[in-house]
């Protein structure tokens, strides 16, 4: 398995072109899956190379460009490849998304639970100011360090875990407008 990324000389240096040379289609795909093309699954390597070579590269007209020896090439097999690229980078984006959202809501709900309890803390010691009582001691004892726990960790679910997933999700939402312009070329 080969790539060999070739960066746009001259006039297109500045172009959003990922140009990937391949030794054949199987370069495309993992190893260990004997599928047809339209359901293989999509090679680490080939993924993390367009990834790679994504990073500097803005969505606007972005295009990936695949070069094969032309004695290999099938306009078919370009075809169903191209459809199967689509397919793959629409589903993870998706994904993506929706995993996001899960993220967010449930720091959401993390913060709105945390504030609760502090609420509730704050009811039970303006309610039993001398503190003698057993149930009133021991409902404090439990709704305050939750309620920081839950704040915290909500915020934390907010602003870093949903984080934690920029980069894919711009990779995937990158590649998934770039769908139409994925081609094939011969060298």
């Amino acid at each position: 398995m080969a790539f060999h990324h070739k960066e746009p000389e001259g006039e297109q240096a500045d172009s959003h072109e990922i140009a990937l040379q391949l030794d054949n289609y199987d370069d495309l795909f993992s190893v260990f899956d004997n599928r047809p093309y339209s359901k293989r699954a999509l090679s680490v390597d080939f993924l993390d190379e367009v990834r790679r070579a994504s990073l500097d590269k803005s969505d606007e007209k972005l295009e990936l460009v695949i070069s094969m020896p032309k004695e290999l090439r099938s306009e078919a097999h370009d075809q169903t490849i191209k459809e199967r690229l689509s397919d793959h980078f629409h589903k993870h984006y998706k994904r993506l998304q929706v995993e996001k959202r899960r993220i967010m809501r449930l720091g959401f709900l993390m913060v709105f639970l945390g504030l609760v309890s502090m609420v509730g803390a704050t009811f039970v010691i303006s309610k039993n100011s001398d503190a003698q009582s057993f149930g009133y001691s021991f409902l404090l004892i439990l709704l305050e360090p939750a309620a920081w726990f839950l704040l915290w960790e909500g915020m934390d679910q907010i602003i870093f875990n949903s984080q934690s997933l920029k980069h894919d999700l711009e990779f995937y939402r990158k590649m998934s407008l770039s769908h139409e312009r994925v081609h094939f070329q011969s060298y």
